[in-house]
């Protein structure tokens, strides 16, 4: 069994890592850390637990979280870098659902969180945990900084056309309209999520600069081996949980007679996580609410050249907890889709 404690346990992607974990068969949940409900059973605060998952809350200084095998960091940004090396230097393995390891340049981590980061050597080592991009580096890997959930669904959406040997779009040009469910924001009192707020109204926010857009253009230009252009929109839409990303990209003059359903396809043959529908399909966020699937549909509006990715996902599934249980899967060598193979909660 993989020994697993859990810091920050008391937010929304903390509680769907307890739900994933409960049921996983090869996961014991050792240490769940917060500090102020130190003592408090995870199942008084989470009724869903009950019977599922009987410890309680321990503040970090009780938890023992250097006998773990695993440990995930369901923090606010700053928090796993204060504790990873610690726990790394017992044989701990690190996942982190924050951003403290994803963004590989310190100054630009530091212009868009805020903050210094107090182990850059560990941000070397650091190992992207998008698993359908790096697998075999997340194999090997003792420390995973988890992808966003807005990067997750963006990456995976282009990753077929910037993976090939010359480019197949204009990759200076590339746009993301993103949409995102409440849940996104976290499990926090803040004015824009109150029910008063969100329900019955549709915005963007961030558009001149989100702290996505950094980490996910690193990304794409890892997968193309070269510079990559990309325009990002969020937007907040009255719903739970659930991304729905429209991407944009114009198709070159020479690349005007590639299949792209065909690419699509093939680029992610044997993913297992990853659902490219028929031609003319039109994914849903509820196809894919509770579960660890993201959905792509290809669209070529008229047969011109503009191509019309649309993808979806849960954001606290294959956006954080449920990626970050793939990546644990993978790191301790067992089946991927151990724990992860939910069917979708649907209506």
């Amino acid at each position: 069994m993989i020994k697993v404690g859990i810091v920050g346990g008391t937010g929304y992607t903390g509680v769907e890592l307890l739900r994933l974990l409960a049921a996983h068969p090869q996961a014991q949940l050792t240490a769940i850390t917060s500090r102020k409900e130190d003592g408090m059973p995870v199942a008084d605060m989470f009724p869903s637990l009950r019977g599922h998952v009987s410890l309680a809350f321990s503040s970090p200084d009780k938890a023992k979280l250097n006998e773990c095998d695993v440990v995930f960091f369901a923090t606010p940004h700053g928090v796993a870098m204060a504790q990873a090396p610690e726990l790394l230097a017992a044989g701990v393995k690190v996942i982190d659902l924050a951003a403290d390891f994803r963004i590989k340049d310190t100054a630009m981590f530091e212009k868009w969180y805020g903050m210094p980061h107090s182990c850059p050597d560990l941000l070397a080592e650091a190992v992207y945990g998008l698993p359908e991009v790096n697998r075999e580096a997340i194999r090997k890997a003792r420390l995973i900084g988890l992808p966003g959930c807005y990067p997750t669904s963006m990456q995976l959406g282009y990753a077929p056309l910037l993976a090939q040997g010359k480019p197949l779009v204009n990759e200076s040009m590339l746009i993301a309209d993103c949409k995102s469910g409440v849940s996104g924001a976290g499990r926090k009192a803040e004015v824009h999520t109150l029910l008063a707020e969100a329900a019955d109204n549709f915005k963007a926010y961030g558009v001149k600069g989100h702290r996505h857009l950094p980490e996910t253009t690193q990304g794409l230009q890892a997968i193309a081996g070269r510079k990559v252009g990309l325009t990002f929109v969020p937007h907040l839409v009255p719903m739970i949980r659930g991304i729905h990303s429209t991407l944009y990209a114009n198709i070159l003059p020479e690349a005007r007679d590639v299949n792209f359903q065909a690419l699509y396809e093939a680029h992610f043959e044997g993913e297992k996580f990853v659902d490219v529908m028929p031609p003319g399909s039109h994914p849903e966020t509820r196809s894919v609410r509770a579960s660890n699937k993201l959905r792509i549909a290809v669209h070529r509006p008229d047969g011109g050249d503009l191509l019309v990715i649309l993808v979806v996902e849960d954001n606290l599934v294959k956006g954080a907890a449920g990626q970050g249980v793939q990546c644990m899967n993978i790191m301790f060598g067992i089946d991927e889709t151990t724990g992860l193979t939910q069917v979708p909660v649907l209506p």
